[in-house]
């Protein structure tokens, strides 16, 4: 089973993200740097879910990387960012088995290889 590390710029209190299977950037380093992120990523076997466009780019130009899921909706309202995440979470984690990348826009999903 895959474990994910949330970014520090994502919502903390998400029930869908409260469980064993995630971790949270806040409570093991809050302070740490994209580049210790994307390592403790790599050490750990961790999946990187993000809303920094830092990591989008890290990702296309470096090997091997780590997966990572890049949410990228824009402002919205927390309510409606919950609804839109449990609305595709399961698609989203179907999507991480076959790409490096997986987009999270506000109408679609998309994957990169």
């Amino acid at each position: 089973m895959p474990k994910y590390l949330i970014d520090v710029n994502l919502p903390y209190y998400f029930s869908l993200w409260n469980n064993k299977e995630y971790v949270h950037q806040i409570d093991i380093e809050p302070q740490a740097k994209d580049k210790d992120i994307w390592q403790y990523a790599i050490d750990n076997h961790l999946i990187i879910i993000t809303k920094d466009s830092d990591f989008y780019n890290r990702i296309i130009v470096t090997e091997p990387p780590p997966k990572i899921i890049h949410i990228r909706t824009g402002n919205m309202s927390m309510k409606d960012f919950h609804r839109l995440i449990n609305s595709c979470w399961d698609e989203v984690k179907e999507m991480i088995y076959t790409y490096k990348l997986v987009i999270v826009h506000r109408e679609y999903l998309e994957g990169v290889k």
